[in-house]
């Protein structure tokens, strides 16, 4: 039988969240998630960080809630100063992990990038950032250089079908009935 070796990195890294302060003694860290139910993070294994520009595979111990915290058990890290040293380390994993979307969804990381295109062809810019206002997810867009209405930054609001005409990620372009003054 061959052991099944562990991963050195992710082969197609994505952030998941971040670690936080220490909690107790014991080596017990928080969590900040950043997928929608913050429990789900732990549903994608492992999970990388990285350090002085290498690597490092973060295996799971234990974790739980504590009030309004998620608190976790690293394992090898049994004292605070050990959990000290992960503090403000991005939780990265591999991307193919995440689960695949259903038609007209999209994960922020792959709208990031795109250029964004008026109906009628003006060119907007492109997409350097994703907000989240409550009532629908934002683009943020960094116009043009040349921009004719001289706007360094664009609020593009994500509703499909209403501003959102069409997303081709193959061609990294969306499609808006967008304004090009506003």
């Amino acid at each position: 039988m061959s052991k099944q070796s562990k991963p050195v990195a992710p082969e197609k890294p994505i952030v998941l969240g971040k670690l936080g302060s220490t909690y107790g003694i014991r080596g017990w860290l928080r969590v900040f998630s950043s997928t929608d139910d913050a429990e789900s993070i732990f549903d994608y294994q492992p999970w990388f960080t990285q350090q002085s520009g290498k690597w490092q595979l973060i295996e799971l111990e234990s974790w739980k809630r504590h009030n309004q915290d998620l608190i976790i058990k690293v394992k090898g890290v049994d004292d605070r100063d050990a959990a000290n040293l992960l503090t403000n380390c991005e939780i990265v994993v591999d991307s193919s992990q995440l689960p695949a979307l259903e038609e007209g969804d999209y994960y922020w990381k792959d709208l990031i990038g795109c250029q964004i295109v008026t109906t009628e062809g003006y060119a907007l810019g492109k997409v350097i950032d994703m907000m989240e206002t409550g009532s629908n997810d934002v683009l943020v867009v960094k116009a043009n250089l040349k921009d004719a209405f001289g706007i360094k930054e664009r609020l593009i609001p994500f509703l499909d079908g209403q501003v959102i005409k069409k997303v081709d990620l193959t061609t990294q372009v969306i499609e808006v009935d967008w304004d090009p003054g506003f």
